[in-house]
């Protein structure tokens, strides 16, 4: 039983160019600091970590649910930060659908991030966290070369779930964690960017006891899992998310 993201680590060339970003502009609290090494506060149960690397960068995207009602706040917060906010439909930066909303942007070393809100969530036990009004990490992207094997794969290791099967692009699920394994020849939107597999390691939350092996490799990513049992099983029902979430 996955319940969400508990941590995402990515490279960068620049550790003091992520702290300007991410302290200076997102406005998240410093947790863990070296020189070569940085780690931010993204809610009460989820971090954002950054490992300085003499290696080129290959950009990731992830995307970072917020409160509905005060989406409005995080887009003001970035606008006065002075992040660029990327065009969508028709030249506008904000997309609105089906009680949807969405922005994207994109960070120091060109990860592509992207702020969502759903105004399905119930955030009565879940509340809104810092100036950015973060719920959770909702999604990461997962650039592969064989989608369904990859699904697969996440289903049978992590017992997350699909709500349909595609071979080009996959939401797999696991509480508040959306896995987005798509096909390397498929570009990022808004921009079309190159969707380039990133060196990055992602830490799954589960409020079950461990007992067995708890870190993994697929496809060059490295997986590990971690006991969260403060993020309680009954906050993806509170949220009310839909029944391929849980």
């Amino acid at each position: 039983m996955i319940t969400h993201y508990a941590n995402l680590e990515l490279l960068t060339v620049s550790i003091q160019g992520v702290k300007q970003f991410y302290e200076k502009a997102l406005h998240l609290e410093i947790t863990n600091e070296t020189t070569e090494f940085i780690q931010f506060r993204l809610t009460p149960y989820s971090t954002l970590s950054f490992k300085e690397s003499y290696e080129p960068i290959k950009p990731a995207h992830f995307a970072i649910q917020v409160s509905y009602q005060l989406f409005t706040n995080a887009v003001t917060l970035l606008k006065k930060s002075g992040v660029f906010l990327l065009a969508q439909n028709e030249g506008n930066p904000i997309d609105e659908h089906n009680g949807r909303k969405n922005v994207y942007f994109r960070d120091c070393d060109g990860n592509l991030l992207e702020l969502i809100a759903h105004d399905y969530i119930h955030e009565n036990k879940l509340k809104s966290y810092g100036k950015l009004n973060a719920l959770y990490i909702r999604e990461v992207g997962f650039p592969v070369k064989d989608v369904g094997k990859f699904r697969s794969w996440l289903k049978e290791t992590f017992s997350m779930k699909t709500d349909e099967d595609d071979d080009y692009f996959n939401f797999v699920i696991g509480g508040t964690a959306y896995a987005v394994v798509v096909s390397e020849k498929r570009p990022w939107i808004p921009i079309a960017m190159k969707a380039l597999p990133p060196n990055i390691k992602v830490t799954l939350g589960t409020p079950l006891p461990l007992t067995n092996q708890q870190n993994f490799i697929n496809s060059g990513y490295q997986f590990s899992l971690v006991h969260t049992p403060e993020f309680q099983h009954s906050f993806l029902q509170d949220l009310r998310l839909p029944p391929d979430c849980y």
